[in-house]
């Protein structure tokens, strides 16, 4: 696999489940990301769970002016994202932005590793807010601690930092 950017994105229980059962295509957001085609995104389940639990490759992105394109951005999303349109009005109240990650192909760890585990290994490691990108030590260090080769060769990362 072949990617220009790796991604840690935060992603509350319910959601992370129904992204894993295959039932929500799309992420969405209310902030840019330079994620294109093929990049990788790990996923981080917030509270309760706290655990770094798979990955999903993107498919694509959409990006999408507020208000001006929000029920086209409905239509586009509405039967992938896991939601209904009143949580989603609600989520992008007030927002100048939507985004839309779209998913293929997620795949979950062997054995998801809690926050405490990472910390042990990553003093620093703090679950992003919303979600951060990881720089080549940082996907390597990720790597060993779940012990699965999620991304098959580090080293040809092009970072766009």
């Amino acid at each position: 696999m072949m990617c220009q950017n790796v991604l840690l994105i935060s992603i509350k229980p319910e959601y992370a489940k129904l992204i894993f059962d295959g039932k929500k295509t799309v992420e969405l957001r209310r902030i840019r990301t330079r994620l294109e085609k093929g990049d990788l995104v790990l996923v981080y389940v917030s509270s309760p769970l706290k655990s770094l639990v798979g990955y999903f490759e993107v498919e694509g992105t959409e990006i999408k002016q507020l208000p001006s394109e929000l029920n086209d951005f409905w239509k586009q999303v509405k039967d992938k994202s896991g939601i209904n349109r009143k949580q989603f009005l609600d989520y992008y109240q007030g927002a100048l932005l939507g985004v839309g990650i779209f998913i293929r192909n997620p795949q979950k760890f062997t054995n998801p590793i809690h926050l405490e585990v990472i910390k042990k290994d990553i003093e620093k490691f703090r679950p992003p807010q919303s979600y951060k990108y990881l720089d080549v030590t940082e996907i390597e260090m990720f790597q060993s601690i779940v012990n699965e080769n999620f991304l098959s060769q580090p080293k040809q990362l092009t970072l766009n930092l």
